[in-house]
Parts: C-alpha cells; structure tokens; sequence
C-alpha cells in the first residue's frame, strides 16, 4: 500500500504540478480512430456523419491512474468543402476531473484529382475540479493539498491537414492558451503557478497495398509539450480483406502493444488496443486498455461506402 500510495501522490504531482514529464492532455493509443481529437481539420473528411466513442484506462492496478472517455462528431456541411465537429471529452487523474466540450469548423480546397488540403479551427470550454483534500499525503497539514479548486477554461486551436484515399499529413495545435490551473502564494512572497501546456502534434500516414486482400498502414504521431519531454508513435496494421486490422505500436521510451480493429461492416468498425508500459510504472500496473467504436452515417445514396475508410 505504501509504494501505491508514493506512485499515486506521484501521479498527482504530474497532473497538477507541470512536471517536466507531465502532458496534461489525454493520451491515445488509437489516435487513428479518433483524430478529432488531435486536429481540427479532419473534421468532414471522411464525406459521412462520423460518430465514434472511445474508452481508455491507462495504467490498470494503480489507484488514481488516468481514465478518458472521448465522444466525436464530425461531417460535412451542406457545402462539401466545409465541415463541422463536436467532441465531449472527460478525462480523470486522481483527484482531478477535467470535462471539455469543443467545436469544429473545417474548410478545404482540392489540390489534386484525389487529394485536399484542409485547415480548422476548434473552440471550446473546460471544466475542471480537483478535491485534493482527499489526497492522503502522509503529512498532517500540508498546505499544498489543503484546498480544492474548480475553474471554467476557455481555449481554441488550430489545424491543418492534407489528405488522399493513400495519404495524410497534418500538424495541429488544438490547445493554445495557456490557462492557470492553480496558483498559490509562497513563503518567499512569490506566486507558484500551474497553466496548461501548448500541446503540438504531427501525423503522418499511407496504405500500401501488398496483394488485394492485404494492405499494410503504418503511421506516425509526433507529440511536442512545452516543458515535457517530446514524443513519438510509431504504429503499423496490416488489413486483410478490408476488414481484419492487427498490427503494434511504439511509443518512445515510454510504451509499446497491439491494435486490432474489425469491420462488421464498411461502416462500422471496433477497434481494441493494449500498452505495455516500459517505465519504472510497469511494476505496478498490468498495462493499459483501449476500446473504440467508429460507425459511418451515409445519407446519400451515391456516396455508400463501398470499402472501408482507412483515415
């Protein structure tokens, strides 16, 4: 009980003190199923009404660990080159509850026969609380965990996104102001401040198609914080017959596991991954889990999905 409860405090001081290893948004494993949530200007890109949930408890076995439910809304306007979407994400670390509710709105220009280049906006509002009375710290009194908070965070974002049938690129910043969390006033008369972390992302992938029953989709997601170390996903998924999908992921010195995801059909699909943790953490959890549903609204009969959308 004693190491869970060193791990724990651990956990917390990450989340709410802006450690140099902390990233404050939530992490995704299938980041593929739900890249919303990571740039703006996917939204519409799919040329359906995209709805897709998403579930992940990371670090299973440690009391407090990070759990982050995700809803996503995305799909194109009346006018095809515009696109809107809406995500609700809640997100828990220990004694912090985070619940943010954010807009889309895409526009995009045709580049090529098959490829597009988009650009986005997302605004929105966070809720966040933290009930650090209930964390058992093992000092009586200490001020640091005497109080709880609760705040209304504005934010908006940025994003811009190419892609094709074969290929995407994209570089985002879904969050950029830098609202404070916390603050308190030290000994030395000097303010002690929390604020969130600029979060910027890249992601990159391609279908390569080795025979017609089997592709192979490998991808990348580069994470920069300020403050934090940066990071970077690598993931490869072999697809057969457009609708097995099995494959792993690398994410640098940090975690490693497998994907698989199925289609029941060309507009629903199930997705479920696992991480190994690979730091010191891995002696104390039994990893973490990942479960994602993506279903296609087609309201057009012209436009049915006749094989599955692999971006």
């Amino acid at each position: 009980m004693a190491v869970k409860r060193i791990i724990f405090s651990g956990i917390v001081f990450l989340a709410l003190l802006g450690s140099v290893v902390a990233q404050q948004d939530p992490l995704y494993t299938q980041y593929r199923n739900n890249m919303l949530s990571v740039n703006p200007a996917y939204a519409g890109s799919r040329e359906a009404l995209t709805v897709a949930l998403l579930h992940r408890s990371q670090w299973v076995g440690i009391n407090g660990a990070p759990t982050t439910q995700t809803l996503t809304v995305h799909g194109p306007l009346v006018n095809p080159n515009l696109g809107f979407g809406a995500s609700l994400v809640h997100d828990v670390i220990g004694p912090t509850r985070t619940t943010g509710l954010y807009g889309d709105l895409s526009g995009r220009v045709k580049l090529t026969e098959n490829g597009y280049l988009a650009g986005g906006i997302k605004l929105g509002i966070n809720f966040f609380s933290s009930n650090l009375t209930t964390v058992e710290t093992g000092t009586q009194g200490d001020a640091a965990f005497g109080q709880n908070t609760s705040s209304v965070l504005p934010n908006l974002g940025f994003g811009v996104y190419y892609y094709s049938p074969s290929f995407y690129l994209g570089v985002s910043a879904p969050k950029l102001i830098q609202n404070v969390l916390y603050a308190d006033n030290l000994p030395s008369g000097e303010v002690f401040e929390v604020t969130e972390k600029r979060h910027y992302f890249a992601i990159a992938g391609v279908i390569l198609e080795l025979n017609p029953n089997l592709k192979f989709r490998p991808s990348v997601l580069a994470r920069l914080v300020d403050g934090a170390p940066n990071s970077l996903d690598l993931t490869g998924s072999f697809i057969f017959a457009d609708k097995f999908w099995i494959g792993a992921f690398y994410r640098y010195q940090e975690s490693l596991g497998m994907l698989v995801d199925y289609n029941f059909t060309p507009q629903l699909k199930v997705g479920y991954s696992y991480d190994y943790t690979l730091t010191e953490l891995q002696n104390y959890n039994s990893g973490s889990h990942e479960i994602s549903v993506t279903y296609d609204f087609i309201f057009n009969d012209a436009k049915k999905i006749k094989s599955p959308r692999y971006f």
